[in-house]
């Protein structure tokens, strides 16, 4: 499975922005997917993860309630839409995948994406 992340870009405090990351392959729907960040300095950090069916989903903490995993295993795709956004959310947004089981640390996934730009101004 490769993996390939799509809509990052400049947006003001407040606004919203929806991230793709669109899977090759036909094994999609046996993957867990999640969605990792890492901002200049920083660490790759954990966002959010979604099961097989999408029917779960876990966040971090500074994302929830604001931030929503969703996937379309028709469309070999999942999705991060991300609303009310913050200067600190600004990073690289990564989409990973696994298989067996929801994963929540970075050293869990073995298939990575190339990652999208996200900056929010002030």
């Amino acid at each position: 499975v490769q993996l390939v992340e799509s809509g990052g870009g400049l947006v003001q405090a407040g606004g919203s922005l929806r991230l793709s990351c669109v899977a090759s392959g036909r094994t999609f729907s046996s993957y867990y997917m999640g969605w990792f960040r890492q901002a200049p300095g920083k660490e790759r950090e954990f966002v959010g993860t979604i099961n097989l069916s999408g029917s779960t989903t876990y966040y971090a903490d500074s994302v929830k309630g604001r931030f929503t995993i969703s996937r379309d295993n028709a469309k070999n795709t999942v999705y991060l839409q991300m609303n009310s956004l913050k200067p600190e959310d600004t990073a690289i947004y990564y989409c990973a995948a696994r298989p067996f089981d929801l994963g929540f640390k970075t050293r869990e996934y073995d298939l990575w994406g190339q990652g999208t730009q996200v900056t929010v101004s002030s």
